[in-house]
């Protein structure tokens, strides 16, 4: 079993509030996108405040609960795929040219029953009835 398990917790009050302003921080930066975009105002300065609004509300849900467990995840993640043993450049061009053959050779079979299929409906079996 594992020792890291534990109950997980309700989220907070102080949780609630802080996810709810970041939602309101969010949508602030979208609204004030758009109404820069209608009042005709530069892409640059559109871009800077959608960014400042996205990286704001992001900062304020990371302070939560959670987010943190999502960056606890996210770090996790991390080591985990610094375990992963990756192919090398033969073995990967190996298994694909395997895959490849097999593909080519299944698609032939399966073209040579089809064709047989046809064949014994459209030849034999609609002539019968005839």
């Amino acid at each position: 079993m594992n020792t890291k398990a534990e109950l997980t917790k309700g989220t907070s009050g102080a949780d609630i509030g802080k996810l709810v302003l970041a939602a309101v921080v969010l949508i602030a930066g979208i609204v004030a996108y758009t109404y820069l975009g209608n009042i005709g105002q530069s892409a640059p300065v559109r871009l800077v405040t959608i960014l400042v609004a996205v990286i704001a509300s992001a900062a304020l849900a990371a302070f939560t609960g959670p987010g943190r467990r999502v960056r606890h995840f996210f770090a996790e993640s991390q080591i985990e795929l610094r375990k992963v043993v990756w192919p090398s450049r033969d073995e990967t061009v190996k298994t694909t040219g395997i895959i490849i053959a097999v593909v080519i050779v299944l698609s032939l079979l399966l073209g040579l029953i089809d064709l047989l299929l046809k064949s014994v409906v459209l030849d034999w079996l609609l002539k019968l009835g005839s």
